[in-house]
């Protein structure tokens, strides 16, 4: 295991046991007020069955091989939903590095065919949550081909551009998602050096984005609602799926099931667009 895994491992740890309460696994509550936010340290190791000190190092970043039985007595203790516990194992067990294919930069002619097909907005992302691919209904939203190629991507959109608290009425909610979804990604793909980058950009340049990461919450965004307010437009709810490309888990088909529909002018245009 990389150092710079457990050490999030610990953090993560650290933060999901602040926001569990005595109450929550049935401890007493006694009057005096808890000089902790959460559980103490040694409450964990209790409910685990693990000593204090080997809690401790766990947290600490210096738990080497930590088994996979203590793994999931923490999650039970700490209330990891299934997400949180996903996210938990990712960190407790990196894949390395150099296992993994090299990040796909474009979409292959036949998904951009397959959005082009979709008269609902529809991107494809691809790691770090770069916007790799769109269709005219999600151009008409979100102008993507007016876009620096650098600027597509959704959490650089959410942190950095200027109209994003236009765009999103809800823009804490989805600030939030957005950085949660980054943790996973992170946690997928350790020692990201592009994902190091992104995150070290999003901290300089919105003073809201650090809180957000140092939070450690997750989130696997599949499907749900958003609230936008397109480009030229009313603010509308939209509803959302998100689905995985069979052999390529780094693309990601993101559908809104529901808004501004294609034209076939406007098609005509995004792919010029996409051509120059």
């Amino acid at each position: 295991m990389s150092d710079a895994s457990f050490e999030q491992l610990g953090d993560f740890l650290r933060a999901c046991r602040a926001r569990v309460g005595p109450e929550e696994v049935g401890l007493p509550v006694f009057g005096r007020k808890r000089r902790v936010a959460g559980l103490r340290r040694e409450e964990v190791a209790q409910l685990a069955g693990v000593s204090v000190d080997y809690y401790v190092r766990l947290e600490q970043g210096r738990g080497q091989h930590v088994s996979d039985p203590i793994l999931d007595a923490i999650g039970r203790v700490l209330r990891l939903d299934a997400t949180e516990y996903a996210h938990m194992w990712d960190l407790a067990r990196p894949t390395r590095v150099s296992a993994r294919r090299v990040a796909p930069s474009t979409a292959r002619p036949g998904v951009q065919a397959l959005l082009d097909r979709i008269d609902a907005p529809a991107v494809v992302l691809g790691r770090c949550m770069d916007v790799l691919a769109w269709n005219a209904p999600a151009d008409a939203m979100m102008a993507l081909s007016a876009m620096a190629p650098h600027a597509r991507n959704m959490a650089r959109h959410t942190f950095l551009s200027p109209d994003a608290g236009r765009f999103y009425p809800e823009w804490e909610r989805v600030a939030a998602d957005t950085v949660g979804y980054l943790r996973l990604d992170a946690a997928r793909h350790p020692g990201d050096a592009r994902m190091a980058a992104l995150v070290e950009e999003l901290a300089a340049g919105n003073p809201r984005f650090r809180p957000l990461w140092e939070a450690h919450r997750v989130a696997d965004k599949t499907h749900g609602t958003k609230t936008v307010h397109p480009v030229g437009g009313t603010a509308q709810e939209l509803t959302y799926e998100t689905l995985a490309f069979p052999g390529d888990a780094d693309l990601l088909l993101l559908v809104y099931t529901s808004g501004p529909r294609a034209e076939p002018a406007r098609a005509d245009v995004a792919t010029a667009a996409r051509q120059n």
